[in-house]
C-alpha cells in the first residue's frame, strides 16, 4: 500500500485552488481523491454539493466493534492560489523535498496537516483494527468562507461523539497544542454622507458637516481606551478562563517577545505580558480602514470606514453586532446620512475537562513526547462555533509551524510534522475508543 508520504505527494499535485473563482476540475479531482481512499479501505463515501458550492468529500469507515463511539474528522482540500510563480524555488504543485521539508502549495494548509487522519483511519480499517467509527468531512471552500460545510453541519447529518480538526499550529517544534477557543467577530462597513458633493473649505468650512469629522467621531465612540481596553457595552458576556488554561499559557512564548518579533509595539506597558488573555479571552476593537478626502482644501462629503470587534468566548455575535451599530449611529449628528453593513460570527469555547479533550491530551503527549499546551486563538473559525452549538466537542490541533509560509510562496511542511501527525492520529483514534457513546 502507498505510504503517507506517497499519498501526500499525489494529493499535492492536484492544483485544487478555490480562490479567485477556483479551478473547478481540480477541486473535483481532489474531492474524488479522498472518496476513493475511503472506499478502497472498505468505507462509503460520496462527493456532496450544497447550494451549488464546491464538492465536499463525505464518508465513513466503521469500527471493528459495533458499540464504538463516532469521531468526525474534518479537513479541507482546497488551497490558495500559488501567486507569483517566480517567487517559488520549485513548482508549487510539484512536491519537492529540501532540508527535511516538503515544498508545495497546500503542504501545510491543509493537506499535509489533515492527511494523517485519513491515512491512519484507512490503514486501521483495512486491517480490521479501527477502534472508532470515523466520519469524514473534507471540504473545498475553507479558503473562501466554508459556506457549504457550515450549512451541512447545521443539518445534523454529521453529528458525532467528538470531532478532530488538524488545521492548526504547534507551540514550537516540540510542543503540540490543543485549541480550546476561538474568538467571534462583529464587523461594520460604514459610509457617511453629509452633502451632495465636496465643498470649498474657505467658503463653507466650519458651517457645514464634514464627513471626515463625523466618521472620526463615530469611530472614537467605539475605539478602545489608551490601554487597549474595550468599553463595557462591547465586552459584555465574556466567559472566565479556567485555571488549567491559565497554567497552560505558561508553556507559551513570552508575549512581549512575540510582539517584538513581528515588529509590533505594546498598546500599553505590560500588554505583552497579557498577550494570551488579550488575544484569546478578551474582546478587542480595531479600526481597520478609513477612506476620505484628498490633499486639498475641501470639506469632504463622503467618508468610509471599517471597524471590527473580536468577540471573546461567552459573547454573542448578534448581540454585540447590534450594540456596535447602535453606538456608531448614536455618535452621528442629525443630518448625516449613515449606512452600515454588519457581519457577525460567534466565538467558540470547549471545556478542557471534557472526556474527549482529556483523552486527546494524553494521546498527543504519547505521540509527541511532550504534553500539549491548551491555547486559544484570536482568529474566527465559524466551523467551530457550529460544532460547539451542536454540542460536538472538537479536538483542534495540528503540526504546522509559523515558518511554514502558508498562503505565501514556498509553502512547506516539515517531514517531522508529517510523522508527528501520523503518530498523533493513531494515538487519538485508539484513545477515543474509551469515549462514552452519547
Amino acid at each position: 500500500m502507498p505510504t503517507l508520504r506517497d499519498e501526500l505527494d499525489d494529493w499535492l499535485r492536484i492544483p485544487s485552488v478555490s480562490t479567485a473563482g477556483g479551478d473547478t476540475a481540480a477541486l473535483g479531482l481532489a474531492c474524488d481523491w479522498v472518496c476513493e481512499r475511503i472506499e478502497a479501505a472498505g468505507g462509503s463515501a460520496e462527493a456532496v454539493r450544497v447550494s451549488g458550492g464546491h464538492p465536499m468529500a463525505v464518508g465513513e469507515l466503521r469500527a471493528a466493534r459495533p458499540d464504538a463511539p463516532t469521531v468526525l474528522s474534518y479537513g479541507h482540500y482546497d488551497v490558495q492560489a500559488a501567486g507569483p510563480l517566480e517567487l517559488w524555488e520549485s513548482p508549487p504543485f510539484e512536491p519537492t523535498e529540501r532540508d527535511g521539508r516538503l515544498y508545495a502549495r497546500g503542504a501545510a494548509d491543509d493537506k499535509g496537516n489533515f492527511l494523517p487522519l485519513l491515512h491512519v483511519a484507512c490503514e486501521l480499517a483495512r486491517a480490521g483494527e479501527l477502534p472508532v467509527n470515523v466520519r469524514f468531512l473534507v471540504e473545498g471552500e475553507e479558503e473562501v468562507g466554508s459556506q457549504s460545510v457550515l450549512e451541512r453541519l447545521q443539518t445534523g447529518e454529521d453529528d458525532a461523539d467528538c470531532a478532530i480538526v488538524f488545521d492548526s499550529l504547534m507551540v514550537d517544534e516540540r510542543t503540540p497544542a490543543i485549541t480550546l477557543g476561538t474568538r467571534g467577530l462583529a464587523q461594520a462597513g460604514i459610509e457617511v454622507r453629509t452633502a451632495r458633493r465636496d465643498l470649498h473649505s474657505g467658503l463653507y468650512g466650519g458651517a457645514v458637516l464634514n464627513a471626515a469629522h463625523v466618521l472620526m467621531a463615530m469611530l472614537a465612540e467605539v475605539a478602545p481606551d489608551a490601554d487597549g481596553r474595550v468599553r463595557s457595552e462591547l465586552s459584555a458576556g465574556v466567559a472566565p478562563v479556567a485555571p488549567e488554561e491559565r497554567e497552560s499559557w505558561e508553556l507559551l512564548p513570552q508575549g512581549g517577545r512575540a510582539i517584538a518579533e513581528v515588529g509590533g509595539v505594546e498598546v500599553a506597558p505590560g500588554a505583552g505580558e497579557e498577550l494570551y488573555e488579550r488575544t484569546g479571552a478578551a474582546a478587542a476593537v480595531d479600526v481597520n480602514m478609513v477612506e476620505v478626502g484628498e490633499p486639498r482644501t475641501i470639506v469632504p462629503s463622503v467618508a468610509r470606514g471599517h471597524v471590527s470587534v473580536r468577540l471573546a468566548p461567552g459573547q454573542k455575535g448578534a448581540q454585540i453586532g447590534a450594540e456596535l451599530e447602535r453606538l456608531l449611529r448614536a455618535a452621528a449628528p442629525p443630518g448625516a446620512e449613515v449606512a452600515i453593513e454588519l457581519e457577525v460570527a460567534d466565538p467558540a469555547l470547549f471545556d478542557a475537562g471534557h472526556p474527549a479533550l482529556r483523552l486527546a491530551s494524553g494521546a498527543l503527549e504519547r505521540a509527541c513526547g511532550t504534553a500539549p499546551a491548551l491555547v486559544r486563538i484570536g482568529g474566527t473559525l465559524p466551523l467551530l462555533a457550529v460544532l460547539a452549538e451542536r454540542g460536538i466537542t472538537a479536538i483542534v490541533s495540528g503540526f504546522a509551524l509559523p515558518d511554514d509560509a502558508f498562503h505565501a510562496p514556498n509553502e512547506s511542511y516539515r517531514l517531522e510534522s508529517l510523522r508527528l501527525g501520523e503518530a498523533a492520529a493513531r494515538e487519538l483514534y485508539r484513545a477515543l475508543a474509551e469515549l462514552p457513546v452519547g
